[in-house]
């Protein structure tokens, strides 16, 4: 997630594929997996600004991964966390490079649609979608979706993302 923060998508897929074809372990023939902790841990800043392409990011990584790799961080409890939503939002918030867009996005990834994961893509969709085009604030996005509760960020994505599933899916 910290890889889609303030970049264009093809970006993203830049970082994400060097992460994978720089560290990642080989299977199934050419494929690699994304890389774990310890790979991740293993190279310098350097190595992530110059071969990865991760600019600022590259600290954030590289922390992330050592506290990961360390034992320092668990991620595979936020899984499973019996904490609110609002206290795994702040825990998640707490992993430096990871902010209000990020943490939302990764709660969805939980199963916790408590909150919308705002970017300029989604909101650009929005304003598209609801306001012919004419940009309002996130409060007024976020108002927007506060009927729908605990599945706000549901509703938002699935209606964010409609277009894609609709010529494949026309019902």
């Amino acid at each position: 997630m910290i890889c889609t923060t303030n970049c264009n998508w093809s970006l993203t897929e830049v970082m994400v594929g060097n992460l994978t074809g720089f560290l990642g372990r080989q299977f199934a023939g050419r494929v690699k997996n994304f890389p774990t902790a310890e790979a991740l841990s293993a190279v310098s800043e350097t190595f992530l600004r110059k071969n990865i392409r991760a600019g600022y990011r590259s600290p954030y990584l590289l922390e992330l991964a050592e506290r990961v790799a360390g034992g320092r961080l668990d991620l595979e409890s936020w899984r499973s966390s019996s904490l609110p939503s609002g206290d795994l939002f702040q825990e998640v918030r707490s992993v430096k490079g990871i902010g209000d867009y990020a943490a939302g996005n990764i709660l969805k990834l939980l199963g916790r649609y408590d909150y919308l994961g705002l970017d300029s893509w989604v909101r650009a969709k929005y304003f598209e979608l609801h306001r012919k085009g004419r940009r309002v604030s996130d409060r007024t996005i976020e108002r927007h979706y506060a009927p729908f509760g605990r599945w706000r960020g549901l509703f938002f994505w699935l209606e964010m993302t409609r277009a894609w599933y609709d010529h494949k899916f026309p019902f």
